[in-house]
């Protein structure tokens, strides 16, 4: 479903993933990358973030390819307990990764024979040049890194 359609609409001001994305010179998927970026800044509530997740092939050379940016997640901290209800958010790298891993998830995890969303990355790889198949995406190290913009909010661990 589009967003043009009855259903779901993004909400006003929601983020809008690159649409498009250009080819890029050839090269070597050597491994795939989640990154996860905070979404906005919040100084007045300190019970909410919102992130983004991209996606993206590390090539041999070095280079850093965007498959996606579209998927996200929001983390909020609440109590009945606190005055004002409002408790902050304290996160660490390890509290958050597990979010980060749901983020990329197929949508229909249920229903996909896939555990990630290969056969849709290798499309996304091909769509900027690069030679890449669900199979030989399934074989290359995936890692979980965090913007400097994340590492700074995060509690330290």
């Amino acid at each position: 479903m589009t967003s043009g359609q009855a259903g779901w609409r993004p909400y006003p001001g929601a983020y809008r993933a690159p649409e498009n994305l250009p080819p890029v010179e050839p090269g070597r998927i050597v491994g795939l990358v989640a990154s996860c970026d905070l979404r906005g800044e919040y100084p007045e509530d300190a019970s909410t973030r919102n992130f983004i997740v991209s996606e993206l092939a590390i090539l041999e050379d070095g280079r850093r390819v965007l498959l996606h940016a579209d998927r996200g997640f929001t983390l909020t901290a609440r109590s009945t307990g606190v005055s004002g209800g409002v408790v902050p958010l304290v996160e660490t790298r390890e509290s958050i990764t597990p979010n980060v891993l749901n983020a990329v998830l197929p949508d229909d995890a249920e229903e996909s024979a896939e555990e990630h969303s290969w056969s849709w990355l290798a499309e996304l790889a091909r769509a900027r040049g690069l030679d890449a198949t669900a199979e030989d995406l399934r074989g290359l190290p995936y890692q979980v890194v965090f913007t400097d913009t994340v590492t700074r909010w995060l509690a330290p661990t």
